[in-house]
């Protein structure tokens, strides 16, 4: 191979093959609310790194899905890319096999909902530099992570600007036969009310208000696709402006590896907005 070629595929092969610089790191998080340190995986952009001690990124937190933790969004997809392409932190708390990301009314050791709206994002905005303000924070997580995102977002519309679900399973009602749920729900007859007043569809309202950037995606094949769709069909009927996509695919690593691309895009463009928004403010 003569120079000339050699130096053009060299320039060829930088531009279609980014050299991806991202850091991943594991921390223990204290839950004062559980009494014991959960992992974390943190994903920090190469800007960050390579970075000054002043410059300040966005944060997205994922949450993994039922019987899955801390380790699932690195092992399974190429989550770490989307840090540098939109220089932003990427949160993955462990949320429990079973916790359903909530304050368990019959387990008093169960406080995921605090663990993770209250205490990791006071661990984070504390250890790593986050724009620590409700307009660059956002949640998502698929499927019992996908509740858990927009469960948390709803009862803490102060502390997230943007929120998603993936193959959300977004109402535990037609989940009754997942393993463990009663564990952390309850019996569905003796505390029904909690049951009917954690479905995410009977809280749509509650966006309205919230000025929270929605986004929910779901898989056409996947079982939880009805739900998911009685969901946008209320957002639709209350007027509550949101991103809603169905894409080929069931409750599968290859669909979530797709759809969290979409999301976190809509996570940045919602960050970039309101910077704007900030910046005109200020001039």
């Amino acid at each position: 191979m003569n120079t000339a070629r050699a130096f053009w595929l060299i320039l060829t092969l930088l531009f279609t093959n980014p050299v991806w610089a991202f850091q991943s790191r594991v921390v223990a998080i204290p839950s004062a609310a559980m009494h014991k340190s959960f992992e974390a995986t943190v994903v920090l952009p190469d800007q960050y790194v390579r970075g000054n001690d002043v410059d300040r990124f966005p944060v997205v937190y994922l949450l993994h899905g039922s019987g899955g933790d801390y380790t699932d969004w690195a092992a399974n997809t190429q989550i770490g890319r989307l840090a540098d392409r939109y220089h932003v932190i990427l949160v993955m708390p462990d949320g429990g096999h079973e916790s359903w990301y909530i304050d368990s009314p019959v387990d008093p050791r169960s406080r995921y909902e605090t663990y993770v709206g209250t205490e990791v994002v006071a661990y984070i905005d504390t250890h790593f530099r986050t724009i620590a303000t409700k307009q660059a924070r956002a949640i998502t997580g698929l499927s019992m992570g996908g509740f858990g995102a927009l469960r948390i977002a709803l009862d803490r519309p102060d502390a997230f600007g943007a929120a998603g679900s993936i193959s959300g399973a977004v109402d535990p009602r037609g989940c009754k036969d997942e393993p463990g749920i009663n564990h952390v729900f309850g019996d569905p007859a003796r505390h029904a009310a909690f049951w009917n007043s954690n479905a995410i569809v009977e809280n749509a309202r509650s966006f309205e208000n919230a000025h929270i950037a929605l986004t929910i995606d779901c898989g056409v094949n996947d079982s939880l696709v009805k739900s998911n769709r009685a969901l946008h069909e209320r957002l639709v009927e209350l007027g509550v402006q949101h991103d809603y996509a169905e894409r080929p695919g069931g409750h599968t690593w290859e669909y979530w590896a797709n759809a969290i691309q979409y999301q976190v895009l809509f996570f940045s463009t919602s960050f970039q907005r309101n910077d704007s928004r900030a910046q005109t403010a200020h001039t």
